[in-house]
């Protein structure tokens, strides 16, 4: 019989969101009519807007007749990719250098899978989990030791050094997962701090994978929405992004990475030639109709959507953000980002996230989840309904 693959062994039981629903389930069970309001995961709530869903509904309908018929559309539609450069990227990349995906996360995993085993990773602490548990799967770390993966160099990142990480810790030759504005704490690098992480994976031969799937919640014109407005940063830098938190998408499922012609291996060779091997091995592309509904999302009537969105869920990240300081909790986050930070000074996140629960009866999501960095937080989602953020934020008060 064939043996289990060993990095299954390796990682720890129970991802953090399923091991949240799992303590929901148990919390309804012992209390029968409670009302749980979620501040807890980040998906999304609201109808996707008129606009962007006649995109979709076209899209439908267009495979329903033989003269709009299409199959298979591996790189993606040409003119979604021409679409994404002119929007987001001021039209600096070709099309050959704009990859159509089902999603942000689904993205990651490729890269891990194209980078391989043998390439040692390092994360902002706290991170998106997927950054650590995917390169676990993929043979790149050990198993756990003490409070991270053997292999993963953690760079932590507190309030002592605003959130950004010390990068004279940043290993040479790694991928570096780095999120802005970031998923947990809700803080967005700005220009001088991302020059000098080019700066600095350059010198060090590290290639950053910089997820940008929260950009467009970026309210402040001084802040970068991408990596690439950093000079030299299509040397050493793959972007993902994602329709799913802008525009409703959750479900829909689409996004993209740049891999710039720029970025080559030690040996000289082409990163966006294996990437777009690895694309066209294991993936046959994003669902025709989701990328229609990316076209309808990217003309004007749509971006004017994506912002009426975004828009709403910043109106939550406030509510709960002033809630938060009315009660005398220090967070951060919320501003230009739909997550919010809240420390709770020496507590075990996981028994600030039981209190909260328990007294509040709502769901948020405990820092430690997140790395090592992230005790004594947990971290508040602005994805919801009007009514029970409001709800949820009166709630709160119970915490006095």
């Amino acid at each position: 019989m064939i043996k289990r693959n060993p990095c299954m062994a390796n990682i720890r039981a129970g991802y953090l969101f399923p091991e949240i629903a799992r303590r929901r389930r148990e919390f309804a069970a012992a209390h029968p009519g409670a009302k749980i309001i979620s501040l807890g995961v980040g998906n999304t709530t609201e109808p996707i807007l008129p606009h962007i869903d006649g995109g979709l509904v076209k899209g439908a309908r267009d495979l329903g007749a033989a003269e709009t018929y299409s199959g298979y559309s591996d790189d993606g539609l040409p003119e979604l990719r021409e679409k994404i450069s002119a929007v987001f990227y001021r039209g600096q990349f070709g099309l050959d250098e704009v990859f159509i995906s089902d999603g942000a996360k689904c993205d990651i995993g490729r890269l891990q899978l194209l980078f391989g085993a043998g390439t040692p990773a390092a994360v902002q602490d706290p991170s998106y989990p997927v950054y650590v548990d995917g390169s676990v799967l993929a043979g790149a770390a050990g198993g756990w030791e003490g409070s991270g993966y053997r292999g993963i160099s953690y760079l932590p990142c507190t309030a002592e050094n605003n959130y950004f990480p010390d990068l004279s810790k940043l290993p040479a030759n790694c991928l570096f997962y780095f999120c802005s504005p970031n998923n947990p704490t809700g803080a967005v690098a700005d220009h001088e701090q991302l020059a000098a992480l080019v700066q600095a994976a350059i010198q060090k031969g590290v290639i950053v994978i910089f997820d940008a799937a929260y950009a467009e919640y970026i309210r402040d014109p001084g802040l970068p929405k991408s990596i690439y407005e950093i000079a030299g940063a299509k040397q050493c830098a793959i972007e993902v992004n994602s329709f799913s938190k802008p525009a409703g998408f959750t479900g829909v499922r689409l996004g993209w990475s740049v891999v710039p012609k720029e970025l080559k291996y030690a040996g000289g060779e082409s990163v966006n030639a294996d990437w777009n091997r690895i694309c066209g091995t294991i993936f046959n592309g994003a669902s025709n109709i989701a990328q229609a509904g990316g076209l309808a999302a990217l003309d004007s009537e749509g971006l004017k959507e994506i912002r009426e969105l975004t828009d709403f869920y910043l109106g939550n990240a406030k509510l709960i953000r002033t809630a938060l300081r009315g009660l005398g909790i220090v967070c951060t986050g919320g501003d230009n980002s739909p997550y919010i930070w809240a420390q709770f000074p020496g507590r075990d996140s996981w028994e600030v996230f039981a209190e909260i629960l328990e007294k509040c009866q709502v769901l948020t999501t405990p820092g430690s989840g997140f790395g090592p960095a992230g005790e004594s937080f947990v971290r508040f989602s602005a994805f919801g309904h009007r009514a029970d953020v409001e709800e949820a934020c009166g709630r709160l008060g119970r915490l006095k």
